[in-house]
């Protein structure tokens, strides 16, 4: 069925497919319109098109751009779990007319592509995180020892007021 508007093809869509939140769909138009930008295709014509594989790069470098550390989560709460669920997303607008497709265009294309946790966690993981420590230094907070009991050396690690009271400080008569 063909729709008019991509709102009303939206709401068919989300009555039929309770897969994927209305949202998902609205951020699927966002990043393809900022694809288009970033491909720097023309406005319209046939010079347009995107392939699914430059529609994903874009969708992974728009959702970084929108939502940054937590991007997956975001995905995830409208349903999108993984690439092919972006392509499912994809040819259920094709289905309605709001998007086009070539017959070289397939939902495959976006099956696999890429890993969320590669493409939307990884980029915010800190390079200290994957690391090892120094050799012959235990991991953990200043003051404390390999367990985690204080050591009582490190009495103000953050901040700028005065250091806790550990009731051993010189007091002046």
């Amino acid at each position: 069925m063909q729709c008019s508007s991509f709102e009303e093809a939206v709401g068919l869509i989300c009555a039929e497919d309770k897969r994927y939140d209305r949202d998902a769909y609205l951020f699927l138009r966002d990043a393809l319109e900022f694809t288009i930008a970033m491909l720097k295709k023309p406005v319209e014509g046939p010079g347009r098109h995107v392939s699914g594989r430059e529609l994903l790069e874009g969708i992974r470098c728009f959702t970084i751009r929108e939502f940054g550390p937590v991007a997956r989560m975001v995905l995830n709460t409208w349903g999108v779990r993984e690439s092919a669920d972006l392509g499912e997303i994809v040819f259920n607008l094709v289905d309605k007319g709001i998007l086009g497709a070539t017959e070289s265009d397939k939902k495959e294309d976006f099956a696999n592509a890429y890993d969320f946790d590669d493409a939307f966690v990884k980029p915010f993981v800190p390079e200290c995180a994957t690391t090892k420590p120094a050799r012959g230094r235990k991991r953990g907070v200043a003051g404390s020892d390999e367990v985690g009991r204080s050591t009582g050396k490190a009495k103000r690690v953050i901040g700028n007021g005065p250091a806790p009271s550990t009731g051993e400080e010189d007091v002046a008569t």
